[in-house]
């Protein structure tokens, strides 16, 4: 942690610079999270395009798609919501997955995983964290089970998988326990804005999402513990259940001007400026958030830290 609080300290300085812009024409492919891409990407590549002509093309596809495909050298850069996948030893002993390890993770920003419902649905007024382990490992199967005035059954939508983005944060964060099962009757999609959409459509559904693409949503987002899902909230590190956004990037991406350009650009004041108007926390403003994540997930932080693949300040 020491390690990662003087790393954030060079990150401000870093922050504080504008890149140069990069050669006008050329063409930046981007895969991988869509709440990433819903989030704040969208609006950087826009700005970026504006600045330097320079194109970020961008697909979805999750965040394990963003992180392999980089690795591999199939995508120029990627978005993950979620870290690596690991083995935890002592110390420095654990492992990164091999088709996972060959990248740099840059944090750009916060998200908070938020509990949603149709936007007509005011069966209840908040939701706690135990009710929550009990509704995603099936032992709450009924809204009346949440003190709504109503038996019916619930819609629980899930993640296919244990390695996506929600998924994989959830086990962390909410179970300390990436191996944690979820309910066998849960209705499983393979992606976020599959179930969000769903959940839009279905006066009985509820699921866990990202507020960063939630918020551009016609959804309900169910206060958590008695703390409404907010930025603000977030920032002021009221709201329980959060994550890191990353930018992915090949491990050699500092010899290739047009990539560092635009690292430069994202993590610059201006590049930060633009992820916050669009409605996702910077990095920066919530570092202290690290104090307040599960065991796994900060761990997982520090191997990865150690293994020389989370880099605060891009370079």
């Amino acid at each position: 942690m020491k390690n990662l609080a003087a790393a954030a300290a060079a990150w401000v300085v870093v922050a504080a610079l504008v890149p140069q812009a990069a050669a006008a024409g050329r063409e930046i492919t981007w895969v991988g999270c869509g709440i990433s891409k819903l989030g704040f990407m969208r609006d950087l590549a826009a700005e970026y395009e504006k600045r330097t002509g320079v194109r970020i093309r961008l697909e979805g596809g999750g965040a394990t798609r963003g992180i392999r495909q980089v690795a591999a050298g199939e995508s120029t850069l990627g978005g993950s919501c979620r870290l690596p996948l690991v083995t935890h030893g002592a110390g420095s002993a654990g492992s990164v997955a091999a088709q996972e390890s060959n990248i740099k993770l840059v944090p750009l920003g916060w998200d908070a995983l938020v509990v949603i419902v149709h936007p007509q649905n005011r069966l209840i007024d908040q939701i706690s964290r135990d009710q929550l382990r009990d509704l995603l490992t099936g032992k709450i199967t009924d809204w009346s089970q949440l003190a709504a005035g109503t038996s019916h059954a619930i819609n629980l939508y899930v993640r296919r998988g244990k390695i996506s983005g929600v998924g994989l944060t959830l086990r962390q964060q909410l179970f300390n326990n990436v191996d944690q099962e979820f309910a066998p009757g849960a209705i499983v999609l393979k992606s976020s804005g599959k179930i969000e959409k769903a959940v839009e459509q279905d006066p009985w559904g509820i699921a866990v999402s990202g507020i960063s693409s939630s918020r551009h949503r016609n959804l309900r987002m169910v206060p958590l513990d008695g703390v409404e899902p907010t930025l603000a909230n977030l920032k002021r590190g009221k709201y329980p259940l959060y994550r890191v956004l990353f930018l992915v990037t090949p491990t050699d991406y500092l010899l290739d001007p047009d990539l560092k350009a635009f690292v430069d650009f994202a993590l610059s004041s201006a590049g930060q400026r633009v992820i916050e108007h669009a409605g996702t926390l910077p990095y920066v403003k919530g570092i202290g958030l690290l104090h307040r994540t599960s065991a796994e997930y900060i761990d997982t932080i520090e191997l990865v830290d150690q293994k020389g693949i989370y880099t605060l300040g891009g370079h």
